[in-house]
């Protein structure tokens, strides 16, 4: 089953609604787009705004958001062999992703307002941050050192310092805790805490613990270290929709 929602933006007042009527609806055009969930057709004034500009925002806010590159997640020794056995394939792909998308969130244009252009820049920030932590989290599990001179460190050096030490103890410690407060936020913290001891008794038990401090928790770490506050999407979804005089959205029950 579909729903349809038509909102009409700027009623302020009468008197703006009677200069409203006045304008033709054939000067307005048409601008059509995909959100989550609802196919979107908004009407906008040329005469404040440009499709190429309409379009950057709508790729910085839909396209630019999220998952601007190959995800290798390491959940298992399987996962951890193969990122090891592949990492300068991996690298070079992510690499060739990089300047590709680079080119164009670069050249992207965006509607003259302060919030577009600082959306702009925050999301270039994040790519450019998001590029680094793929790179280092590949190159980190075949060698863990290598995080020592990462753009992170200060902000995730409990776990950097635990697999770079020469002192597996060092590691092994961190790792117990990082699992011991996992486990609390589980709804079967014997599980986990089960799970922890049958790694740590396994003859791999090193790799258990990269999976564990590179793959979850530096990555983490690092990956809030850079993110926007997510308070702010909402608010700018509903500016965008502003941009429009007229916005019939067509939208999939959930």
């Amino acid at each position: 089953m579909r729903k349809v929602i038509v909102t009409l933006s700027v009623i302020f007042s009468v008197t703006a609604w009677g200069q409203k009527k006045n304008t033709k609806t054939n000067n307005l055009v048409l601008y059509t787009y995909q959100t989550f969930n609802c196919e979107n057709k908004g009407y906008f004034d040329p005469g404040k705004y440009n499709k190429e500009e309409i379009d950057g925002v709508n790729k910085l806010l839909y396209q630019f958001s999220s998952g601007l590159f190959d995800n290798h997640t390491v959940f298992k020794l399987s996962d951890l062999d193969d990122v090891r056995k592949n990492k300068d394939i991996y690298l070079q792909n992510l690499e060739k992703q990089y300047q590709e998308k680079k080119k164009e969130l670069y050249g992207i244009q965006v509607i003259n307002l302060p919030e577009w252009k600082k959306l702009h820049q925050e999301t270039i920030q994040t790519f450019e941050n998001e590029y680094q932590l793929k790179k280092e989290d590949l190159t980190a599990y075949s060698d863990p050192a290598s995080l020592k001179n990462s753009k992170y460190y200060t902000a995730c050096k409990e776990y950097i310092d635990a697999v770079s030490s020469p002192d597996k103890q060092k590691m092994y410690t961190v790792w117990k805790t990082f699992v011991e407060a996992k486990s609390k936020d589980n709804a079967d913290p014997k599980l986990v805490m089960d799970k922890f001891k049958s790694q740590f008794s396994d003859p791999r038990k090193d790799d258990y613990a990269l999976i564990q401090l590179i793959g979850f928790g530096f990555y983490n770490c690092a990956n809030g270290s850079f993110r926007p506050d997510p308070n702010d999407e909402g608010t700018l979804y509903e500016k965008f929709d502003k941009v429009f005089v007229k916005l019939k959205q067509d939208c999939d029950e959930p």
